[in-house]
């Protein structure tokens, strides 16, 4: 049996197939049921013990050479000009292209408003402690806004962590390291405990903008949400500021924007009122100022917040926060063509 394994041995190596099929037939008259290789297997069985060491070795030696050359051979069939129909002339298949996601698309563009404008871009971290998220923007102890109900903490106490509720946390962090003139953007993922519905959800997206500076005033806030309002939503835009309140500013004001898709007149859209609400705004509290060491007599700012999904939701009438965050490829399609 031995000089048998050589001579078979020899016999692989001279194994040729032009097709994959011919390949697997090969395989099939060794590895078979009723293989070479299979058959001789069978005669093992009543091989002596002392010669069963060396024999199974050869055998297992065959075997192996017999599967490696017949997969060899149904490679290179495989990957044969002959084997392959088609004419090569012919362009390609396409692939889809993505498309950004509506609220990616919606973030840049009213980032490059305002840097058109002359506001450099700022980002911090999601998870924060108490004095950048509370605490230097003038939140007093009973604030409700620390409360469980709103707030995610991740640790209590005199030194708490927390996801942030706003970005407000990077304009602190701005003030921390740079002395006026500060104007910058700051974007990013912000994070609430509530409950998730049509209308809201525990994670969205916020863009805020922090200008300080000498002999700043409201009228210079008017006019850069006026210029940014035109630049979003279109050049007849008009603006609507009703006083509110925010610990961090004051005075403080809602902004509403003429709606874009009755032209003022009312829709279901706005309710019809006419106008859409879109960010608030306000001159900074000199407490916060102080609190970051930037002389309140000597400096004066404004600063105002948005969220990218209300914004998007105005945009582009999107009914429902939640599609946003479903990744609905029948959904996400529609922003194919949008600017990105």
């Amino acid at each position: 049996m031995q000089n048998k394994i050589q001579r078979l041995l020899k016999e692989v190596e001279t194994l040729a197939a032009k097709s994959a099929q011919e390949a697997e037939e090969i395989r099939v008259q060794w590895l078979g049921k009723k293989g070479i290789v299979t058959v001789l297997f069978d005669e093992f069985k009543n091989i002596a013990a002392e010669e069963k060491r060396v024999l199974g070795q050869q055998l297992n030696a065959l075997k192996t050479a017999v599967q490696e050359k017949t997969a060899a051979l149904r490679g290179a069939a495989e990957q044969s000009p002959d084997n392959v129909s088609g004419d090569y002339t012919l362009p390609g298949f396409p692939h889809p292209s993505g498309a950004r996601h509506p609220i990616t698309i919606v973030r840049n563009e009213i980032i490059d408003i305002f840097k058109r404008s002359g506001y450099t871009l700022a980002e911090g971290p999601e998870i924060e402690d108490d004095w950048h998220v509370f605490s230097a923007l003038n939140f007093p102890p009973e604030h409700p806004a620390r409360d469980m109900q709103d707030t995610f903490f991740i640790r209590q106490g005199d030194n708490a962590v927390l996801l942030r509720t706003h970005t407000s946390s990077v304009q602190v962090r701005k003030m921390d390291t740079q002395q006026p003139p500060i104007r910058v953007i700051c974007p990013g993922r912000v994070f609430r405990n509530e409950a998730i519905s049509a209308r809201a959800h525990c994670i969205f997206h916020q863009v805020e903008g922090l200008y300080i500076d000498e002999k700043v005033s409201f009228a210079d806030l008017k006019q850069a949400i006026v210029y940014f309002a035109q630049e979003l939503f279109g050049a007849g835009t008009k603006i609507r500021l009703r006083p509110s309140y925010f610990p961090f500013t004051e005075p403080s004001a809602e902004v509403d924007v003429s709606c874009n898709i009755c032209g003022g007149r009312g829709c279901n859209i706005c309710k019809g009122t006419g106008w859409l609400e879109i960010m608030g705004c306000g001159m900074v509290d000199p407490n916060v100022l102080e609190a970051n060491h930037i002389d309140p007599i000597k400096y004066t700012g404004f600063a105002f917040g948005m969220g990218v999904e209300r914004i998007a939701m105005l945009k582009w009438q999107v009914r429902d926060l939640r599609l946003y965050f479903e990744n609905d490829v029948r959904f996400l399609k529609q922003f194919a063509g949008a600017n990105s």
